[in-house]
């Protein structure tokens, strides 16, 4: 399992933010009970908070790390933190509202685990989910390409990469299912500072499998590379670095 760094990932936690925002604004339910799935470190526990102020709220990860963070950074009395795997985790009770950002990416059978959490939530309830939606873009197709290469196949050929996950599919995948289905997708400029910003920003998610498979030298020219591939794809601008990053979005709720 590849590790979370909470730092590296909260280094640019504003831009990271703004999908979860516009995600929690199109939920059309009051929950009283909400489960954050693959909460990280707890950054936006605050936002939920401010939303359903008198919800009890549950953050899971997977990463003990990012639990350890959200436990030491939060103090809301009415908010929880676990270490669990989502494709194993059920919940003790039915729950009002399961949301998640940028995080069944990573599933490699996702639709099997939503379906299965779909079954705990409460009548009435609903489902949000945010994803990264550019899996052709070269913060993504660089590491295959770079993967395929030598001297890098031998240790990186079996990574999986991340599929395309368009804001249709999740359409779909609810409507199936009986729900009422706000689907969309965006794609937000962010603006980044720094000799090597999308680097730094792939660091904190999409690097790490392959970062973590190698080691000292080849490691060393591996991080040369990327940042080669990213310099020539994202060239540096007057405004600074302009990342284009694609997203999708579901809600899924009662008709």
């Amino acid at each position: 399992m590849a590790v979370w760094d909470p730092t590296r990932y909260l280094q640019f936690a504003d831009d990271r933010s703004r999908p979860f925002l516009d995600l929690i604004a199109q939920i059309p339910i009051n929950p009283l009970t909400v489960v954050d799935l693959g909460c990280g470190p707890g950054h936006l526990t605050k936002h939920l908070r401010a939303l359903w102020p008198v919800a009890d709220i549950l953050g899971i990860d997977e990463s003990a790390a990012m639990i350890d963070r959200a436990i030491r950074d939060n103090t809301d009395p009415r908010a929880n933190y676990d270490v669990a795997d989502v494709a194993q985790w059920v919940p003790h009770r039915p729950v009002d509202l399961m949301i998640s950002n940028a995080m069944f990416q990573w599933v490699p059978d996702q639709f099997e685990v939503i379906d299965k959490l779909l079954g705990h939530l409460t009548d009435g309830g609903a489902f949000a989910l945010q994803v990264p939606n550019n899996s052709d873009a070269p913060t993504h197709s660089v590491f295959a390409e770079l993967a395929a290469t030598e001297p890098y196949v031998g240790a990186l050929g079996d990574i999986r990469h991340l599929p395309p996950l368009d804001a249709e599919t999740y359409l779909d995948f609810f409507a199936e299912r009986g729900y009422h289905v706000n689907a969309w997708e965006t794609t937000y400029l962010h603006v980044l500072d720094g000799s090597d910003p999308v680097y730094d920003w792939m660091c904190g998610t999409g690097a790490r499998p392959y970062l973590q498979a190698l080691s000292g030298d080849l490691r060393e020219q591996f991080i040369a590379d990327l940042k080669q591939r990213f310099a020539d794809a994202y060239p540096q601008r007057d405004v600074g670095t302009v990342l284009p990053f694609r997203r999708s979005f579901a809600v899924a709720s009662p008709h």
